[in-house]
């Protein structure tokens, strides 16, 4: 474990490495992108790790900021004034996943059980506004705590949005033998090809595909989208549960300032030869919906946090052993 800040390039690929260790987990982050880049308890791995010395693949374990998911065809419009953003995701043609993923993160303070990073969004085209952004992991009794805040140090509101990005792993089963708990009523329908956000519907809608507030077994669905109308309890957390036939499992919570939260079942379009394909399940708490940025563009609320200079915000979750 290290909590020097470096001083000249990383001798490893996803940067500067730091272990944590509490309770019976361990939780390895990675300074590029702030990511989560191992769990485990008791020696149970719980998301899809990567090795310090290997090119993150994709956004795996990383920090989504200043948007969680997608902005379409990169192009927003806030204070009624159009921002055209780099497209990152030229497949689809959107932006995804915010400004930091490649970054390379301050790693300014750590201990056995906890570390906080820190990076700045630098004012640029399609983004012009200033924000630092800090993140902070903790190990304790109930798992691996995650929290981000952001404060805007323009003279101007700007839009603000975050969550992770963790690949949940239940078990020594595959993905399709897995048994999912998701306490929503509500899913956000997309275009099949670009994954556009279209309109919220039931998730009656395809009950088979897309309901599981009762916990029962994934089976061959692909998913790939944001849900809402989170059943909470009685703290006003919403939880995701995701169990192997064996027994084992792992959880995900959160409070109230992640009313989204979007599902992967990590389908690759290259199938099952490519490593990954179907090797976890995506689990992303979201302050907002896919292309909060557009927010006027939708007849629901996207919750996008429009951030007065000086403000800021902060929201959390927490993965679990079961």
């Amino acid at each position: 474990m290290t909590t020097a800040v470096p001083t000249e390039t990383p001798t490893l690929v996803s940067g500067t490495p730091v272990v944590l260790r509490a309770h019976g987990y361990e939780a390895a982050v990675a300074s590029v992108g702030a990511s989560l880049r191992s769990l485990t308890h008791e020696g149970r791995d719980l998301v899809v790790p990567f090795d310090a010395d290997e090119l993150r693949p994709a956004y795996r374990g990383t920090t989504l900021a200043p948007w969680p998911n997608r902005v379409v065809d990169g192009i927003h419009h806030f204070d009624g004034v159009e921002h055209q953003l780099p497209l990152t995701e030229p497949n689809r043609g959107h932006a995804l996943h915010g400004l930091l993923s490649w970054a390379d993160w301050n790693v300014a303070d750590a201990s056995d059980s906890s570390v906080t990073l820190s990076a700045t969004i630098a004012a640029q085209a399609g983004y012009p506004w200033w924000l630092v952004v800090s993140t902070t992991y903790r190990l304790d009794v109930d798992g691996l705590t995650q929290t981000v805040r952001a404060t805007n140090l323009s003279d101007t509101p700007a839009p603000w949005g975050t969550g992770p990005h963790p690949y949940l792993v239940a078990g020594p089963a595959t993905l399709d033998e897995w048994s999912l708990t998701l306490p929503a009523d509500t899913v956000l329908e997309v275009t099949p090809d670009r994954l556009s956000p279209v309109a919220l519907a039931s998730v009656t809608v395809d009950a088979d595909r897309f309901d599981f507030r009762d916990h029962r077994v994934l089976g061959a669905v692909e998913i790939d989208h944001a849900y809402t109308g989170l059943i909470r309890d009685a703290d006003g957390r919403a939880q995701v549960v995701v169990t192997d036939p064996s027994g084992t499992g792992v959880a995900m919570s959160w409070a109230g300032e992640c009313p989204w939260v979007q599902i992967h079942t990590a389908d690759l379009p290259t199938g099952p030869e490519t490593p990954g394909h179907r090797a976890g399940l995506a689990v992303e708490p979201m302050t907002c919906a896919p292309d909060a940025f557009n927010d006027d563009a939708y007849d629901f609320d996207t919750g996008v946090v429009s951030l007065d200079p000086g403000e800021s915000h902060e929201a959390g979750w927490t993965i679990s052993a079961r």
